[in-house]
This record gives C-alpha cells, structure tokens and sequence, in this order.
C-alpha cells in the first residue's frame, strides 16, 4: 500500500512539472536607441483550451489617430515582406505552447515610439462545437536615448556596501577581541611562571609528599 502511494506520489509530481506555468506579466514600456525591445504579449490558456488554433496579429500606431498599421502575423506567412518601417527588424519571441505571443524589435529607433496592439484569436477545438475569442492587448512604448536608473538596482548596491562595511567592522571587533584574549591568556601564564620562580628552594621541597622508610 505505501509503494503504491509513493508512486502515486511521485506520478503526480512529475505531471505537474511536466506541466507549463503561464504567468501573465506586462511589457516594458521604455526602449532604448539602437538596442533591442521585447514587445510581451501573454494570453494564458486553461487546461481545457489547450487545443486550439491561435493566430495573432500585431499592429503599430504612431499616434493616437488608432490607425494601424499590420507589422506581423503568426503563423508566420509574409511578415518580413510586410511593407512597414519595422520591415526586417522584427522577430518572433513566442513560447511553443502559444501562450506567449511576444515579438522583438531589432535595432530600435525614435520612430518606434508609439501605440503596439496584440490580437489573439484562438479557435477551439471541442467535440460538438468550436468557439472562437478574441483577446487584445494594448502597449504603450516610449524610445529614449540612455537607459533610466533602475532605482531597486541603486538601492541593492547601496546595501551591498553597507553590509560589507558592517561585515568589515564586526571582523575588526572579533580579531581585537581574540587578540586581547590571547594576550591575556600569555600574560597570566607569565605571571604563574614569574610567581613559581620567585619561590625560595627550600620551600619547594617542602611542597613534596614526605617519603616513609
């Protein structure tokens, strides 16, 4: 009976690690000049939902006119000959189970500021039916020139530095304290060893055990 439920145990461990985690976080919302942005776009799926055809298309708008402009698809069909000014700099950033529908800009401009629209379309795959939803999600990206300071990154680097000025000083204490100790200890000894010699002879003899005949 317990190997039993150890191998139930360990089955049910196994498929949950088997199993993905979709967590569902927001996109950054700053890039910087000349380097590469990730655009993240998640739309978690229910265990029921696993089968399904996703399609997503990915659409710019410079302004907030909404006019949009269709930068990429997936499945991937003609995305590169987009006619965009993202033609040739954008790259599929996605997960295999299709519950991340991220993109990457390459070599990010001042033009790439503006409005970025995810369309998730899933079409699911039951017995009886096969419903479709639509899921959008709106981003908001800023191009500046340097990277911001990250203040969470200011503040771990100041504490950094005080816990080894703290760890540096309790060191010093500790070495000054065994010091001292170890003095002490050599001082006492000393003074046992000053104290014997100072002894007249004949009272050390008297200190023996008397011997009987």
């Amino acid at each position: 009976m317990l190997t039993h439920l150890h191998t139930i145990t360990f089955m049910l461990y196994f498929v949950h690690l088997s199993h993905q985690v979709c967590v569902d976080v927001p996109s950054d919302t700053e890039a910087v000049l000349g380097q590469s942005m990730r655009l993240t776009c998640i739309d978690c799926m229910k265990r029921e939902e696993v089968k399904a055809i996703t399609t997503v298309d990915w659409y710019y708008m410079p302004n907030e006119t909404w006019s949009r402009i269709l930068i990429f698809t997936y499945p991937v069909k003609a995305s590169k000959d987009l006619e965009s000014p993202f033609k040739g700099r954008l790259v599929w950033n996605g997960s295999q189970d299709l519950q991340d529908l991220s993109i990457r800009i390459q070599n990010v401009s001042f033009t790439d500021s503006g409005f970025y629209q995810c369309r998730v379309r899933r079409e699911f795959q039951f017995d009886y039916f096969t419903p479709t939803a639509l899921n959008i999600i709106n981003i908001s990206l800023t191009v500046i020139e340097k990277a911001s300071e990250d203040p969470t990154a200011l503040y771990s680097e100041i504490m950094m530095y005080v816990l080894l000025v703290f760890l540096t000083f309790w060191l010093l204490v500790e070495m000054v304290y065994c010091y001292r100790k170890i003095s002490k200890s050599d001082e006492q000894a000393q003074d046992t060893a000053t104290n014997y010699l100072a002894i007249p002879s004949e009272q050390k003899d008297t200190t023996a055990a008397p011997v009987t005949e």
